[in-house]
């Protein structure tokens, strides 16, 4: 058991608390290499929204931690004032890559997305993920159509550099727009250079299984987000809410078979880096003993 403490508490009395209380819950927990059915390593990352604010005041002692955990990837949400360049070499004295970035749609408007482009070569960031909507590109069929395109455009674009273009659900996707939701709508418009990245907690968050959607466009999963909701329980992790993982990961094995598998937490019971451990010993659990169908 490899017990982590992030740079910014090594100083502090509390580091002493926190590696006798991380020993604690995971002592008896060790770090299993998942391969997918070919025989290949999969690509586990974090999402660092799930520790934003401890990146905030320490991203090269996050980056630390993850690696250490058994993460062998990050997707980010924002750069902490970073350089491209400065990241990449916080990626690369952990061993880490990078497996996404989350922009908004104005990165990829205008000159902005030659920009936004740039940034992500250099990074080594091949994926490029729009998380969030505005409310005027999705309050109707027409506008949906719109995005679609804008989308459709744009991805083709960034197929030239090398660069892939995804699109990441909330929840209000799965909201009915005359007699479809907006997914529905999205994924049936847009072209298929247009890659998913789909977000098993917010589905569920609407009431949506997972399974379902993730067999309606397998090819174009790209990316999933390895996320939970409970009814019951607001702080819920991995494996521990309302989703059928023994329906999701046999589809995860054999069917959507996503590039790259996005780890993300956004309630906590405990610390959120507790919180992302567990969550990674849970998925491996999970991707272990469910059957592949």
């Amino acid at each position: 058991m490899i017990t982590i403490v992030p740079r910014f508490l090594r100083a502090s009395p509390l580091a002493a608390v926190l590696c006798l209380f991380l020993t604690g819950i995971c002592g008896a927990q060790t770090h299993v290499v998942l391969k997918d059915r070919s025989g290949k390593p999969l690509q586990v990352g974090v999402q660092l929204y799930s520790v934003r604010n401890e990146c905030a005041k320490d991203l090269p002692g996050v980056l630390e931690a993850v690696a250490k955990m058994g993460y062998t990837g990050v997707e980010f949400a924002g750069y902490h004032g970073r350089t491209a360049a400065e990241l990449r070499k916080m990626l690369d004295q952990n061993h880490l890559q990078c497996y996404g970035t989350h922009v908004d749609l104005n990165a990829l408007q205008g000159d902005n997305l030659e920009k936004t482009a740039a940034f992500c070569k250099e990074l080594g960031c091949k994926f490029i993920v729009v998380p969030w909507l505005p409310e005027a590109k999705r309050n109707s069929r027409a506008t949906v159509l719109e995005t679609a395109k804008f989308f459709d455009e744009t991805a083709k674009r960034l197929a030239k550099e090398g660069l892939i273009l995804g699109w990441h659900n909330e929840n209000y996707e799965f909201k009915p727009i005359d007699g479809e939701n907006i997914w529905q709508i999205f994924w049936a418009n847009s072209g298929k250079t247009v890659a998913m990245q789909f977000d098993i907690g917010n589905a569920l968050d609407a009431g949506e299984q997972a399974a379902p959607y993730l067999l309606k466009y397998p090819r174009r999963v790209v990316s999933v987000h390895l996320k939970d909701h409970s009814t019951t329980n607001s702080k819920a992790l991995l494996g521990e809410g309302d989703e059928h993982w023994n329906e999701v990961i046999p589809i995860l094995k054999k069917q959507a078979t996503p590039r790259w598998f996005i780890v993300e937490q956004e309630s906590y019971g405990e610390p959120p880096l507790v919180c992302i451990e567990k969550c990674l010993r849970n998925f491996e659990q999970l991707w272990t003993e469910t059957a592949q169908k």
